[in-house]
């Protein structure tokens, strides 16, 4: 059962991003996936998430959300501000907010456990199109984005590659999640023509640096992986 809660916003218009090659390497999809370890439905989208990561030209991110914490299990990778994006996705795109909830490419929100339902919107997804660049560097990333409209926003987020976490009380009690590609932080950055360090980002974290226009659609993404990650 997908668990959608009260919180309902206003409709939206639905962006579209468009197609090209991101950095001049394999185009990337960015699955932005909002579950919580509180979520019985969850499990399975976080599997799946796990599952697409690796593979080139996605850019896989999941968002743990707070509003199930207090519904037995507060999960101790979930924050107020990824409810809060997922909120501003959930009235551009004129959906409920639940989870497991996916976004693909800031454009269209899928259950994040239907198999069919992720590989039709990333086959349909538009490659974002500003030459977007991300490397390590001593301590941080150093991150590099092409020209791109007025008002386009910059955030540097990192990730944990994986945990597993003895579920002590709600939906999951009994249960040892293992989930991947956690977010941890999202800061809004500036950046210039000119490259810029970025950090700090530890080895044993991943990188992602996302382009997104007013509307949240995804215009450019980056990605470093963590040492010893799948796909690195």
């Amino acid at each position: 059962m997908i668990h959608r809660r009260n919180l309902m916003l206003g409709a939206g218009a639905l962006a579209t991003a468009p197609g090209a090659v991101a950095g001049g390497v394999t185009p990337l999809v960015v699955l932005e996936l909002f579950t919580s370890q509180g979520c019985s439905s969850c499990p399975p989208a976080d599997a799946l998430l796990t599952e697409m990561s690796p593979r080139p030209g996605v850019v896989a991110l999941a968002w743990h959300v707070d509003y199930w914490n207090r519904l037995g299990w507060p999960d101790p990778f979930a924050l107020s501000a990824w409810t809060d994006r997922q909120r501003r996705y959930a009235q551009r795109l004129n959906a409920e907010v639940y989870t497991p909830a996916l976004v693909i490419n800031g454009t269209h929100m899928v259950v994040g456990s239907d198999r069919g339902a992720v590989r039709s919107a990333m086959a349909a997804a538009a490659a974002p199109a500003v030459a977007t660049t991300l490397q390590r560097a001593d301590g941080g990333v150093i991150a590099r984005v092409g020209p791109r409209p007025d008002g386009a926003m910059v955030t540097l987020v990192t990730y944990d590659p994986e945990h597993a976490t003895p579920v002590r009380g709600g939906e999951n009690s009994g249960r040892t999640l293992r989930e991947s590609h956690i977010v941890r932080t999202a800061a809004p950055v500036t950046i210039g023509s000119e490259a810029m360090t970025l950090g700090p980002v530890t080895p044993q974290q991943g990188a992602v640096l996302l382009v997104q226009s007013p509307d949240l659609a995804i215009l450019g993404a980056a990605q470093v992986r963590a040492v010893g990650e799948a796909g690195a």
